[in-house]
């Protein structure tokens, strides 16, 4: 090769490419693809018979299951396909640049392709760390302004908002159930459902209290203010998978008019609806459907769902992220921190990553910090 900087940028190339077919051998094996082709496999063949849709909730589980499968099937297959382009690109830059005028054109378009094949297999990776049995399911999400008095309230509900773009950051559409407005502004609590695959893998990792710190807007002195809320969150059920049976006899049922603010967090009706179980003291409100009725089966979806968390985290120690800790939500628990005034900070105090760019993260940024918690939570690691 003529031009020892064509030689250099073409040997870091194929460096990088073969560290890229290394990492994809390597997903492979952690994410059992080989099994999941027999799955897969198994899967088309039920589908095939006449009586599947005899029992619909099978039916909905078997195709579910079929379609993830096979979405993440042609996901690894395409990053070989892709593996096996640079392979042939890189041989043609070899080619191209052994002149004595070489041609860096070639090299350029190889350059981008391992850009790009990067990052796919970064995402991949990331997704790995969704192994739990509930790491796939939508999530119920519920907010809780805590110390702070009227900021707190205003806190919670920009934290409404801040999930809310990062859920459409990632395609996920976010349900609204139940808007308690504070007293002078913002929510009191909050509660709505993220839809999307992994939507509980991800929030998982947000559960906790959440702390701002800025000049209040509120303080007529322009005073700097510390706020507090916090977040839990709980895998949503799927149909016919609950681990409990309610007894109606244990709930407490009433209904109310909605407070929230109208299209701004849901709607206006006289049909809202708050179950108690009495036995656990657990509570839940929905607020957000067009009638009595269906506010009171979401509500009943959320109450499954909660009441099956909290047999999981008896029965087993292991499976304790799924309920966590509730901290007080106040000072000295939170996971991370806000801060707006007198510099510009958000740091998580779990994993200490952290940035300048508040705004940002205000704005559904939130990625950096979810995938460095589920490391850390993987890896044991406190």
């Amino acid at each position: 090769m003529a031009d020892p900087k064509a030689e250099n940028a073409l040997r870091d190339d194929l460096a990088t490419l073969a560290q890229y077919e290394e990492r994809w051998r390597a997903a492979g094996e952690y994410l059992s693809i080989a099994e999941a082709r027999a799955r897969h496999e198994a899967l088309a063949g039920e589908v095939e018979a006449p009586d599947l849709w005899d029992d619909q909730d099978h039916a909905r589980h078997v195709t579910t299951e079929l379609g993830r499968l096979g979405n993440d099937l042609d996901r690894y297959d395409a990053l070989g396909r892709s593996i096996d382009d640079c392979t042939v690109l890189a041989e043609f830059a070899r080619e191209s640049l052994g002149g004595d005028e070489p041609d860096w054109s070639s090299l350029g378009e190889l350059t981008t392709e391992l850009e790009s094949l990067g990052r796919a297999l970064d995402a991949l990776e990331t997704e790995s760390l969704f192994r739990g049995p509930y790491d796939q399911n939508d999530a119920i999400v519920e907010l809780h302004a805590g110390a702070g008095g009227t900021d707190a309230q205003d806190w919670t509900e920009m934290l409404v908002r801040m999930y809310s773009r990062w859920a459409e950051r990632r395609g996920f559409v976010v349900e609204v159930d139940e808007a308690t407005e504070g007293q002078e502004a913002g929510l009191l609590s909050a509660t709505f459902i993220v839809k999307g695959r992994y939507a509980y893998g991800w929030l998982s990792s947000e559960r906790g209290v959440h702390r701002l710190v800025r000049i209040s807007p509120f303080d007529s002195q322009a005073r700097r203010q510390t706020s507090f809320a916090s977040l839990d969150v709980t895998p949503l059920l799927e149909g016919d998978a609950s681990e409990v049976e309610i007894d109606e006899k244990e709930l407490r049922i009433d209904t109310y008019r909605s407070s929230g603010a109208g299209g701004q967090h849901v709607n206006k009706t006289d049909s809202a609806i708050r179950i108690t179980h009495l036995p656990t003291g657990v509570v839940v409100s929905c607020q957000n459907e067009r009638s009595q009725h269906q506010n009171r089966a979401r509500a009943m979806q959320i109450l499954e769902a909660k009441l099956a968390e909290r047999a999981r985290a008896q029965r087993q120690a292991e499976m304790d992220a799924l309920s966590g800790t509730r901290a007080d939500n106040a000072w000295g628990s939170q996971i991370r921190s806000y801060v707006q005034a007198p510099y510009q900070l958000v740091k998580d105090h779990r994993t200490d990553v952290e940035t300048g760019n508040v705004e940002a993260v205000l704005d559904g940024d939130l990625d950096a910090f979810m995938e460095a918690e589920l490391r850390r939570q993987r890896t044991g690691r406190s």
